[in-house]
């Protein structure tokens, strides 16, 4: 009779750890649909996040961003937008019409 009684309370814990779970999903889906922000603050000034912008658009590692900026290199990466690939391959030195070479 011990043993099927702590076969039942396992069982009773587990299914009030599912529930526990749907209603934390539910909660944060309710939060998001009514436009609140779920989880921890951000900790970036929004002033110090532009001028890294600013920065990487100039031209600046982001080595030297972290340092003048004064942003973690994590946070950089999580908030700054991906620069667009660039082309790696060479454009011809003198097209003609047709796309060849002469």
């Amino acid at each position: 009779m011990a043993q099927l009684a702590v076969v039942l309370l396992a069982l009773f814990g587990q299914m009030e750890r599912t529930y526990t779970v749907e209603r934390a999903a539910h909660a944060r889906a309710v939060a998001t649909a009514k436009g609140r922000r779920v989880g921890r603050p951000s900790v970036v000034d929004p002033d110090k996040l532009a001028y890294a912008a600013h920065l990487r658009e100039a031209g600046y590692t982001i080595a030297e961003i972290v340092a003048k900026a004064g942003i973690a290199r994590t946070s950089l990466y999580r908030h700054l937008p991906p620069r667009p690939a660039e082309s790696v391959t060479a454009e011809p030195a003198n097209p003609t019409s047709d796309g060849l070479q002469t």
